[in-house]
């Protein structure tokens, strides 16, 4: 894979971190090229991780062997059109990070078909720590795919989908669930300061608290339900705690907002697909 060259286009945050994980994984930086409109942009990122840049994007389709498509889904359908059908070789490999935007979709406007795969990514990829899951088109192979799941990995877990309408679940679970837990995080302060905590103090702990819980499940072989019930002491403080956000509808909750979260990932992949 090292002598594949790998195309971005668009120079953002996840291409930046998809970068940085590939050079920090030994990838050859001569064989990375972005694109992007944001000449600055170019400037750093040539700056920090001495890849190649241009303001081109033909540029980048003509020399990549792997195109990773990283801009905002508003701007993917001109971006392609404004390629022109054919400009991709056939051998290449396509691989959208573009949020909501179907495989149908970016068919259409590419003008022809290609190996494509579809990508999830979330925020945590910015420290190497992300969760994507991943499709692929019924032409990808298997030397593709692994192409695809290294460049991934570079930046954490990585996940295959059998089934593209499955990538709105994921959307709605790992892609906006980052915010969730900052969310609750967020809850948790409050209510420690209204209890006499510093907010620095209460900051750090929460932090190290939400760093310990996750670990613990990554680590053991237990259902969170099993790890629950194990730190429960019954008649202690967490399960009054506990036996609170179940009086409050907390489960339900958290289903309505991931059902939300699922339907509107739905909705915007029909709005910016032209429907």
């Amino acid at each position: 894979m090292d002598q594949k060259k790998i195309g971005f286009i668009g120079g953002g945050n996840m291409a930046s971190a998809l970068v940085g994980g590939l050079i920090d994984g030994g990838y050859p930086r001569e064989n990375i090229w972005v694109s992007d409109i944001d000449s600055e942009k170019l400037d750093r990122l040539e700056s920090q991780y001495g890849i190649r840049t241009t303001l081109d994007n033909r540029v980048i389709v003509h020399n990549a062997d792997v195109l990773v498509l990283a801009v905002k889904p508003q701007v993917v359908k001109s971006v392609l059109t404004d390629l022109g059908a054919g400009v991709l070789r056939s051998e290449s490999i396509v691989i959208s990070i573009v949020a909501g935007i179907r495989e149908a979709d970016l068919q259409k406007w590419l003008g022809a078909p290609v190996a494509l795969i579809r990508a999830m990514p979330n925020t945590p990829a910015l420290i190497r720590s992300g969760a994507t899951a991943l499709h692929a088109n019924s032409v990808v192979t298997d030397e593709q795919r692994d192409i695809a799941e290294s460049i991934l990995r570079s930046v954490g877990l990585v996940v295959w989908l059998e089934s593209e309408s499955r990538l709105d679940a994921v959307t709605a679970l790992s892609g906006s669930g980052p915010a969730y837990f900052f969310l609750l995080m967020e809850a948790m302060e409050e209510s420690a300061l209204r209890l006499g905590l510093d907010r620095q103090t209460a900051r750090l702990l929460i932090e190290q608290t939400a760093f310990g819980a996750a670990k613990i499940a990554l680590e053991f072989e237990e259902s969170p339900a099993e790890l629950r019930v194990r730190v429960t002491s019954p008649g202690g403080t967490t399960q009054k705690a506990l036996e609170a956000f179940e009086k409050g509808g907390f489960r339900t909750l958290v289903a309505e907002a991931l059902s939300a979260a699922h339907g509107r990932s739905i909705e915007m992949s029909r709005e910016l697909g032209g429907e």
